[in-house]
């Protein structure tokens, strides 16, 4: 087997256009929320124990998070400040670990009975306006991808963030869409869902890429069809959104996350045939990271295949990160001298 060369992450885009035969450092990286300051300096705490395990990428997923000064109705309790994110990029600059932010674009504009910042102060966005009160017999609320005023307001708040992230890339979410094309909306009624949402992401491409020259990241699971792969409606889409993935650009970095343990991921192999750069990623169950990540090494010597991606979703404390056991098993299997801390 030919002896790969390992190169900073930061280079993928120029190697691949270079030099395609030189393979970059696989991007190991871990997920996260972070909506405010504590959990900011909680983070810091832990970025050179991370470092240690190979980790070189984490995702923060900020949302409303951040002190806004746009749109500062838009800010939650205890949001981020400058101050404290500049501490994190420095700290995360001292250990080689890009720093990436997520602003959750069109879907999980609610959770449970509570609905988010741009849905409470803006209504009229909401892609099913007056109905399900409390949010009930919904997963979460999207919001229009047609309403002419939304993009200014989110293309403020991302501009936001990539100024104090000074980000290279920034994570636009984009999971579990379910609401969408809906007939309670005057603008989207009876067209096609995954012209809709493909409308979105170029949106946000033209915004990020386009304008900013910054990479876009994005979940994949509403570009899956659940009709060819049998994920299930969570994973996949079953709701007509999957047709997007032959309108949109191939320089999106497509964030392809899987919970269980299976034989086969097989949105892995179509994501890289359609020309996509990969990011698989695992959540908290041990041999569901192992299945996945083992699986995802089967085509390593693909260049689009970029490493592994672990996500949190309130499994693990900040503290303790260095000791999640799906995050051990990643970086192991990767980067096998780094896989374990040194204590």
């Amino acid at each position: 087997m030919r002896k790969r060369l390992i190169v900073p992450v930061f280079g993928l885009c120029l190697l691949l256009s270079l030099a395609p035969e030189i393979r970059a450092a696989p991007w190991l990286g871990v997920h996260l929320g972070m909506s405010s300051n504590r959990q900011a300096a909680g983070l810091t705490e832990v970025v050179g124990h991370l470092a240690q395990l190979g980790v070189n990428a984490i995702v923060v997923e900020v949302n409303y998070g951040f002190e806004y000064e746009s749109h500062p109705e838009l800010r939650t309790p205890n949001a981020c400040t400058k101050e404290q994110i500049g501490t994190l990029l420095a700290e995360c600059r001292k250990h080689r670990v890009r720093l990436i932010p997520q602003f959750q674009c069109l879907g999980h504009q609610s959770w449970s009975r509570n609905t988010g910042p741009l849905l409470t102060k803006y209504p009229q966005f909401d892609e099913t306006p007056g109905l399900y009160p409390e949010n009930k017999d919904i997963y979460c609320r999207s919001w229009c991808p047609l309403h002419p005023e939304v993009n200014p307001i989110v293309f403020r708040l991302m501009d936001e963030l990539i100024a104090a992230f000074e980000a290279e890339a920034l994570h636009v979410g984009m999971d579990e869409v379910f609401l969408i094309g809906e007939d309670a909306c005057s603008r989207c009624k009876g067209k096609d869902k995954a012209e809709l949402f493909a409308k979105a992401i170029n949106d946000y491409h033209r915004h990020l890429v386009g304008k900013h020259k910054i990479e876009m990241l994005m979940w994949g699971d509403r570009l899956i069809d659940a009709g060819s792969i049998k994920y299930g409606k969570w994973e996949a889409s079953a709701n007509g959104t999957a047709g997007a993935i032959d309108l949109i650009p191939k320089d999106i970095v497509i964030c392809d996350w899987h919970y269980e343990p299976r034989s086969a991921y097989e949105s892995v192999p179509m994501f890289l045939e359609k020309g996509f750069r990969v990011w698989p990623a695992s959540w908290k169950k041990p041999e569901a990271a192992k299945a996945f990540v083992d699986y995802s090494l089967t085509y390593a010597n693909n260049p689009r295949l970029l490493g592994h991606l672990n996500t949190t979703w309130g499994a693990v404390r900040v503290n303790d990160l260095p000791k999640f056991e799906p995050l051990l098993i990643a970086t192991g299997a990767f980067t096998p001298a780094a896989g374990t801390e040194k204590k």
